[in-house]
């Protein structure tokens, strides 16, 4: 399933390039000439009964997408093998149909960053690393790990602020992301990476392919021991997850063998031996090749590729960069997931301060209040005390009556009240 994915990507190109008018549909007669091509270059049998029955009805108009799709799954996608096909020559076809309709270098670009054959194998890096839906994007962090990768292959520190200020500049990008042509634009613009020589950048670029698109893990020469002859030999090897082929050299013309790769092989260094230094060997199991890398930091290059290409077999995994892809897009889904219960927290932290600030405000005006009663009810307490020691000088005043006419006065002139009431007190 992931093979018809990837090639319905480029297939989507080429069905929307002979979309002259923009309305979703193409015409018989180029769907079938575009089917004859497809047949040819993914080396499936022709089968031009089947491809004239499908589209064999009263209507000679346009075929949409999702009339072509049908077809196109049973017919073509679903008699495809891996390895059965030049994956190449398949996406050129695609390109040079789409780029014809759509490409347009911008003045200044036209080939002094960017070659076409450098704006193919971008085209085919975008579809590898672009999202599973249509039409086709790339994400800024995709973008960015590849500039990443290219900087790195030509042995230069990434710098970010080319791509932060096209970010900044262009706010679409950041939340849309950006189509194969964009991308190409900004590319031969410079204003994703900065590059100071072109053949560096092509050079970079070519590593970068082979390894990303040819899922090639490792290549490079090596010392290898014939197992006929015993001698050794050098060869130019190339590394992918079920296989090491090796080569007379690196233009690829000369096959000398195959190394065949699964869960079961073993790779361990071996002593040094027979005037060779930095020895390993892959045990198979059939054989063990023994080979003699250029010094011990390519020793351990070597045995870790490898090492991934055994642990690949073992986990039914055909390629590396589509691993590493799906782990930064469950990243990326996680890192959301987090900022999203970061905010959600934060609201709802937010919301409590808010509310404890509420309840602190209504208690600082309850105790006001409760403090204003307290204020009031003192002064009132105040005037009824007042009130009070006034009624009692009334009250005693009252109390202590005076005869008319009379003012007796008692001991120390004190008023006596008996005897102002005409009482005489007898004794004895």
């Amino acid at each position: 399933m992931e093979l018809q994915s990837e090639l319905l990507k480029s297939i989507w190109y080429a069905f929307t390039s002979l979309d002259m008018e923009k309305c979703g549909k193409v015409s018989k007669s180029q769907l079938k000439v575009l089917s004859h091509n497809l047949y040819t270059v993914l080396n499936i049998p022709h089968d031009p009964v089947a491809l004239e029955e499908h589209f064999q009805d009263d209507d000679d108009g346009p075929v949409s997408k999702h009339g072509y799709m049908p077809y196109l799954n049973k017919y073509i996608l679903a008699k495809v093998k891996e390895g059965a096909y030049d994956k190449e020559t398949f996406d050129d076809l695609c390109w040079m149909m789409t780029m014809k309709k759509n490409y347009r270098p911008t003045s200044g670009q036209g080939g002094l960053l960017c070659s076409l054959r450098d704006c193919f194998k971008l085209f085919c890096l975008f579809n590898l690393l672009s999202e599973d839906h249509y039409p086709l994007i790339m994400i800024p962090q995709e973008v960015e790990y590849l500039m990443k990768k290219i900087s790195t292959a030509m042995n230069q520190e990434w710098d970010g602020k080319p791509l932060e200020d096209l970010l900044s500049q262009d706010a679409s990008v950041q939340e849309e992301g950006m189509s194969v042509w964009v991308f190409l634009d900004h590319m031969g613009a410079g204003r994703l990476l900065r590059v100071s020589n072109a053949g560096a950048f092509s050079l970079a670029l070519d590593q970068v392919f082979f390894e990303m698109y040819h899922n090639v893990l490792k290549r490079g020469y090596m010392w290898k021991k014939g197992h006929v002859r015993r001698n050794w030999m050098e060869r130019w090897f190339v590394l992918r997850p079920s296989f090491m082929a090796y080569y007379a050299s690196e233009d690829l013309k000369d096959k000398k063998g195959e190394i065949p790769l699964d869960q079961y092989c073993v790779v361990e260094a071996i002593p040094d031996r027979d005037g060779k230094r930095c020895l390993f060997c892959v045990k198979t199991t059939s054989k063990t090749y023994e080979m003699s890398a250029a010094d011990q930091r390519q020793r351990v290059e070597w045995t870790q590729a490898l090492q991934t290409a055994v642990r690949l077999q073992g986990e039914r995994k055909s390629s590396l960069h589509q691993e590493l892809k799906l782990k930064r897009q469950v990243q990326r889904e996680q890192s959301q997931r987090e900022r999203s219960l970061s905010a959600s927290s934060s609201r709802g932290n937010q919301s409590e301060e808010h509310t404890i600030q509420d309840l602190e405000k209504e208690k600082e005006r309850q105790g006001q209040e409760i403090e204003s009663i307290i204020q009031e009810v003192q002064e009132k307490l105040r005037k009824a005390s007042i009130h009070v020691r006034h009624w009692n000088v009334q009250l005693n005043r009252l109390m202590k009556p005076i005869a008319p006419g009379e003012r007796t006065t008692g001991t120390g002139g004190g008023f006596h009240p008996v005897r102002a009431w005409g009482i005489v007190m007898c004794h004895g």
